[in-house]
């Protein structure tokens, strides 16, 4: 009898972590209750600067990945139906507010204010053919376009859009694809949902042949300075005729976001 008297004793004088720690020990409690999961999650998303996936916010809420997947999609509906400005999409693998579509004019006039801040046609070519042809170093890009493209993948690098992916075995050139920031800003969660426009481009098997050409002496060069140039090569035209002992070679783009390398067109 005294032996289990002091067992009794023992086991009540253990610390409160060990006895906790002890299986059968009921768990934590949630860190937000259940009635305020859907506005924990909406002042959680609101100072997001980027998409944030399920599995992490049910972390931050301390709620099971499904319980946390179906309040956001009833928020989701909730703004639908009620017709927010603002609604809540899953893109690039997370969720994330976005200002509705149907007041995209508004929301660019105030952001904008005159200031032009799109790409320029020359950015946008250059992004399409990464897209489509990644992983692709600077080269075969500039096959597709007929134009030099560096000063444009500089440009795209900087905001984010375009990362490098290695480099070609073969030659060792630099590979780049587009990053997971390109996907938030089209809306998109994956490159399956991209149009399907890569039939309209060059197989890449042919690529080689037009790097070739463009190296070769005695290309027609392109006229460049035009306002919204698409990089199509042109035959220069002069009064003494067609230009000889030129050689040719593919100029590069420069539009408003892009600036001329001294060391590129030396």
């Amino acid at each position: 009898m005294s032996q289990d008297v002091s067992q009794d004793v023992s086991q009540d004088a253990l610390p409160v972590t060990e006895q906790e720690s002890r299986p059968g020990s009921e768990e934590a409690a949630p860190a937000v209750p259940a009635s305020a999961l859907r506005p924990a999650l909406e002042a959680v998303l609101m100072v997001a600067d980027q998409p944030l996936d399920a599995i992490g916010l049910a972390s931050v809420l301390g709620h099971p990945v499904g319980d946390v997947v179906a309040a956001l999609q009833l928020l989701a509906e909730e703004y639908t139906e009620q017709g927010r400005g603002f609604e809540l999409r899953q893109v690039a693998g997370g969720w994330r507010f976005y200002t509705r579509e149907d007041y995209a004019a508004v929301v660019e006039k105030f952001v904008l204010e005159g200031q032009q801040s799109r790409l320029t046609q020359a950015a946008l070519e250059t992004l399409a053919v990464v897209a489509y042809k990644q992983p692709v170093s600077r080269a075969r890009v500039s096959a597709v376009r007929g134009v030099n493209v560096d000063g444009v993948m500089r440009t795209l690098l900087t905001r984010g859009l375009v990362e490098e992916a290695g480099t070609d075995p073969v030659s060792g050139a630099h590979l780049y694809r587009t990053s997971a920031y390109f996907l938030e800003r089209i809306g998109i969660l994956s490159l399956d949902e991209l149009p399907e426009l890569a039939p309209y481009l060059p197989d890449m098997e042919d690529l080689d042949e037009i790097e070739s050409a463009l190296a070769s002496p005695g290309l027609p060069r392109r006229v460049s300075g035009e306002p919204g140039d698409t990089g199509d090569a042109r035959a220069d035209e002069s009064p003494a005729g067609p230009a000889t002992g030129e050689t040719g070679d593919a100029q590069p783009d420069h539009g408003p976001d892009d600036q001329p390398d001294p060391e590129e067109t030396a």
